[in-house]
């Protein structure tokens, strides 16, 4: 049986999404310290001038810092939904499915959750009931170190540098690329858009490639 621990992450990207679906058992990291600049508060997309980061703001602690990740709350001090909606209508209005799929993503844009991890998962339930998709989960209930019976991909919540393995990818037509070259392991949402129906194929394909890294 396979087994997963990773972070449930903001639209996540399209290594994380064909772990989650492929596999037997999945759990979600959420008692681990709350990290900056992860892909728990961030996705990248491909906009009109390439690759572009969208992050999502949270309420910092005035102690020492250290939150536990679910515990982190997202601030809406300013209308941060809206402009990362904007920016998606931007970047793949002109994609073969954006239409298709825009009346089940634009309310997930104008959802206000407290929590963090809440809107996360959330989220990526959303993307699972979209490619028609019934995963079950279960939560950490403590931090491990080590998951000795489980792939420990909690590693994939950094954003910084994604693994070298995704250089491997197939390419697909992306939105640009008439611009710019192709680009691996955006959102998810990138591959929905592009794709559509054929997104699930091309996970799998993902998940094959990566089986033995993973």
């Amino acid at each position: 049986m396979k087994k997963i621990v990773i972070h449930p992450t903001y639209f996540p990207g399209i290594l994380a999404m064909s772990k989650m679906i492929f596999t037997d058992k999945l759990v979600f990291e959420v008692n681990d310290f709350y990290e900056k600049q992860t892909y728990r508060t961030r996705m990248h997309i491909l906009s009109p001038n390439g690759k572009q980061s969208l992050s999502v703001p949270v309420k910092h602690t005035k102690s020492d810092g250290k939150q536990y990740y679910k515990d982190v709350r997202i601030s809406y001090d300013f209308d941060w939904q809206k402009l990362h909606w904007r920016s998606l209508e931007t970047a793949y209005r002109t994609s073969p499915y954006f239409e298709f799929y825009e009346d089940d993503i634009k309310p997930l844009f104008f959802q206000k959750e407290e929590k963090l991890v809440d809107y996360n998962i959330k989220l990526i339930q959303s993307l699972w009931d979209l490619l028609e998709i019934e995963k079950d989960f279960d939560l950490t209930t403590e931090y491990k170190k080590e998951y000795p019976s489980f792939c420990d991909l909690r590693n994939l919540k950094e954003a910084k540098k994604d693994p070298v393995i995704t250089n491997k990818f197939p390419a697909y037509t992306q939105v640009f690329s008439n611009k710019f070259p192709f680009i691996p392991n955006l959102s998810f949402l990138d591959l929905l858009f592009m794709e559509g129906p054929n997104s699930l194929d091309y996970l799998e394909q993902i998940h094959k490639i990566t089986e033995s890294e993973f």
